[in-house]
């Protein structure tokens, strides 16, 4: 498996707020999947970062493409496949 890095800039403020529900509810699903290993928002209000597990590049862009927040067009996603090192 593969860690990616996928930031999640806002694009519409209004729809991230009101679509915040339904991506909290997916992630969660994501991570009780075992997809997703992390997640959170910047605390500036510029959007926020997901650490998704998955096989390749496009099988995580599939994930992405799955989360309220992009389909409904409140924020845009850039992806990174990400060396993780871990602390013991």
């Amino acid at each position: 498996m593969k860690y990616f890095a996928v930031f999640l800039p806002m694009a519409d403020r209004e729809k991230s707020e009101r679509f915040r529900p339904q991506h909290l509810d997916f992630l969660e699903k994501m991570r009780n999947a075992g997809h997703v290993q992390a997640n959170g928002k910047f605390t500036d209000g510029s959007g926020g970062l997901v650490i998704y597990e998955a096989l390749s590049f496009e099988e995580c862009e599939a994930y992405v493409k799955q989360d309220p927040y992009i389909q409904n067009g409140a924020r845009a996603y850039e992806i990174h496949e990400w060396e993780a090192v871990w602390a013991d």
